[in-house]
Order: C-alpha cells, then sequence, then structure tokens
C-alpha cells in the first residue's frame, strides 16, 4: 500500500547536533537495548519540535512525506519507530500483532516514545519546545503520552484511537490536545470521541476536538481509498496553525 523507502530507513546515522540543519536522514537508535529506525529532519538549529508517530504500518515513507512538509513549514521533525528496526508490516494480521503487543504493554509503548524524544535532544533537537503528534495507532499512542504526565506543549491526533484504558485519565496532562477525526470514522466512534471529550474537560486539559463529515478512518493517507482531500486539507490547515499558536511558529 505505501512502500517502504529503504533508502531513507535503513541507513545507518552518527547521532550528532551537527545533522540539525542537513536534509531529513534516516537514524538508528537504541531503546532499552533494541534497534529502531527514525527519521529526522530539521530546517535550522533552533526550530521546534514535533514528535511523529507512525500508524499501524510501521515507519514508511507515508510519515516521510509528512515530516518532510512539516519541515518546509520551519519544524524541526523526528518520526519515531514503535516497532524496531526492519519491522513494516504489510498483513493486516502482523500490524494486529504489533500494535496489539504495546496496546497490552503500555509502560513499553511510553519508553519507546520517550527514547525517541532522548534520540530527537541528542540529535540537537529542542524537546523544551515540543508537540507529538500521530496519525491512527499513532494518535492513540500520542494519547497514551499525554496522560503519562510528558512534559510536552501539545499532543494531536488524526483519525487516531480514542479510547482512554481502564484506570487511566488525563490528570497528569501538561499540553493542550487537538483532536482531528472522520465522522464516518466506523473503526473510532463518535460515542468514543464523545467519552473524550468530557474526559479531557473533567480533568480541566485544554482541547479542541473536531470531526469532518464524510471522513471515514484513516482519511489523511494519500493515494488510498479511504483519502478525503478536503478533510486532509482542513486538518492539515488546523494543525499548522495550533503549531503555530502552540510554539511559537516555525
Amino acid at each position: 500500500m505505501r512502500k517502504l523507502v529503504a533508502t531513507l530507513l535503513t541507513a545507518c546515522v552518527a547521532l550528532t547536533s551537527a545533522h540539525a540543519m542537513t536534509p531529513g536522514k534516516a537514524v538508528t537508535y537504541q531503546v532499552d537495548g533494541a534497534s529502531y529506525e527514525g527519521y529526522f529532519i530539521s530546517p535550522s538549529a533552533d526550530a521546534p519540535l514535533v514528535l511523529l508517530i507512525h500508524d499501524w504500518d510501521g515507519l514508511t515513507d507515508y510519515e516521510v512525506k509528512r515530516a518532510q512538509m512539516l519541515s518546509d513549514m520551519g519544524y524541526a521533525v523526528f518520526a519515531a519507530d514503535l516497532f524496531g528496526a526492519g519491522v513494516r508490516p504489510t498483513e493486516v494480521k502482523d500490524k494486529r500483532q504489533h500494535t496489539g503487543e504495546l496496546y497490552k504493554d503500555r509502560a513499553k509503548m511510553r519508553a519507546l516514545m520517550n527514547g525517541a524524544m532522548q534520540t530527537a535532544a541528542n540529535l540537537g533537537a529542542n524537546p523544551g519546545n515540543a508537540v507529538a503528534m500521530g496519525y491512527c495507532f499513532g494518535g492513540a499512542a500520542v494519547l497514551e503520552l499525554a496522560r503519562s504526565g510528558a512534559n510536552l506543549k501539545g499532543f494531536v491526533t488524526f483519525h487516531g484511537g480514542l479510547k482512554t484504558p481502564e484506570g487511566q485519565d488525563y490528570s497528569k496532562t501538561q499540553g493542550a490536545v487537538l483532536v482531528l477525526h472522520g465522522s464516518a470514522d466506523s473503526a473510532i466512534t463518535m460515542d468514543q470521541f464523545a467519552a473524550l471529550t468530557d474526559q479531557l474537560e473533567q480533568a480541566s486539559v485544554p482541547h479542541e476536538m473536531i470531526t469532518y463529515s464524510g471522513a471515514p478512518h484513516a482519511f489523511t493517507v494519500f493515494g488510498s481509498k479511504r483519502y478525503r482531500e478536503d478533510a486532509d486539507r482542513k486538518s492539515w490547515q488546523r494543525f499548522g496553525a495550533f503549531l503555530e499558536s502552540t510554539l511559537g511558529g516555525g
């Protein structure tokens, strides 16, 4: 569906701040002794940072394209890898396996995102002026990061999972939450959307929840049958405005 760009995601790159002003490059890094393959791009040394979390396909050329779009807007981007080096599932059963393992091990999910942030810092990015964003599975992971109390200024989900695990809440959330969702999404229902709204309100978390009519799950994925140009354009514009107001602009 979305072919992996091997030349971008298989090369090992030294973790030095010198990369902060170079074209985007693949980055091999370690979290708890395991290898992961991310992607880093930055237009300038002091650019605000976006942590980008992939969907259930793993980190592919789709996330690389979005990272490049954000860099053109003036933002540094670290696209994290939550599955592991070389793990880019193409079969639905494999995608469910890898996401399911992380849904069952929330501590590992959090550790992987924290490890990605540390890698971005090692590369010269500024984690003190940062927002996390994700697509589908990545959106659910970003909300997990928000609930963990991560010291980020914002958390953004595009057609992401919205359900809160039992025993969790948003009492520790430090940044604003932006949810961009398709009202025709049959995978993540409007009941879940409404429930999240209530939870964020009860926790006094600054939030904005936007739905797009006729937009199904994965409405931002270029070239897919689910792609909806109008919803993609509007949600990207809102995301750009959110970054501008939250991070001070790229």
